[in-house]
């Protein structure tokens, strides 16, 4: 048989089966809408909000009794004016330093009364946790006058720690629930294993957990110095001394009865909202994480 015959009457194999379909995306109702209605709100939006912060610059950059559009020619003469004139400096540093002890303070105390709350089991449990939840509909307005007397009781008045007090009294409800939250989602086999070999329960809490709640005290520490940052009520109340004032109540002294030094004013506000843009920058993706992840259980 020749090679052409033994390749006609060769059979012919059949067809293989159509391979099951791949399961691809899932498909989304949103898929089907064209971009530009996606992205034409959020220019709208971006545009809106980013137009007081170029007011505020052209304000805080233009020389005064400029009318102009344009920080052009620029000057910093507001800025050397606040900074200098107006004392800005000294704001700055008692905001650094009220901020810094708030961060400090009320990540310390939610640390431990979160960890106590998320591994431990006690009759009034649920009420505190209610209370504290419950906290967070006070006003901060409400605390005054209590505030107020205790630290003329105890001769703090005019004292940057009653500042510092008060707003980790503020602070520290809302920080305790995230930071409780956060340590649920680590798992306790990670402690007993611990225990097992051979640390105690402190030990076992700073080499293991610790290390796994980076991202929730970041979230927790930088809304405790943000929140003491912007706050006006507190410092206002317990600071008499000009040289202990802060920056939000150093604002508020470039506002007078009759007039509004509107350059001056828009230096003061771009001086008091760079650290915090700054700190917002540095630390995004561990908020994002550290709130994310302590808002899981409740």
């Amino acid at each position: 048989m020749s090679v052409k015959e033994a390749v006609k009457t060769a059979p012919v194999p059949a067809p293989a089966a159509p391979e099951p379909p791949r399961p691809g995306r899932r498909h989304r109702a949103w898929d089907e809408v064209p971009r530009w209605q996606i992205y034409l709100p959020l220019s709208v939006y971006l545009l809106f909000t980013l137009i007081p912060f170029y007011w505020i610059l052209l304000f805080s950059l233009r020389p005064a009794g400029s009318t102009s559009l344009v920080p052009w020619p620029m000057t910093f003469d507001h800025f050397e004016k606040v900074w200098t004139d107006r004392s800005f400096a000294t704001y700055f540093q008692n905001s650094v330093l009220v901020g810094l002890a708030t961060l400090v303070t009320t990540t310390l105390v939610a640390l431990a009364g979160g960890y106590a709350l998320a591994r431990f089991d006690f009759k009034i449990k649920r009420a505190f946790m209610l209370a504290l939840l419950c906290s967070q509909f006070v006003p901060g307005a409400l605390l005054l006058v209590p505030l107020f007397e205790i630290f003329a009781e105890l001769k703090m008045i005019n004292s940057l720690a009653s500042v510092v007090i008060a707003e980790t009294v503020f602070q520290l409800p809302l920080s305790m629930i995230l930071i409780s939250n956060f340590i649920k989602n680590v798992p306790y086999s990670l402690e007993e294993a611990a225990w097992v070999d051979g640390c105690n329960r402190l030990t076992a809490f700073r080499v293991v957990v610790l290390p796994l709640l980076r991202p929730g005290l970041i979230a927790v520490g930088s809304f405790a110095f943000v929140g003491s940052w912007n706050h006006f009520l507190f410092a206002l109340m317990f600071l008499n001394n000009q040289e202990k004032q802060t920056i939000p109540v150093g604002l508020n002294t470039l506002m007078g009865a009759d007039s509004v030094d509107l350059g001056a004013l828009a230096a003061g506000g771009i001086i008091a909202a760079v650290p915090v843009v700054i700190v917002f920058a540095f630390i995004q993706k561990w908020l994002v994480t550290g709130f994310s992840a302590g808002a899981v259980k409740g």
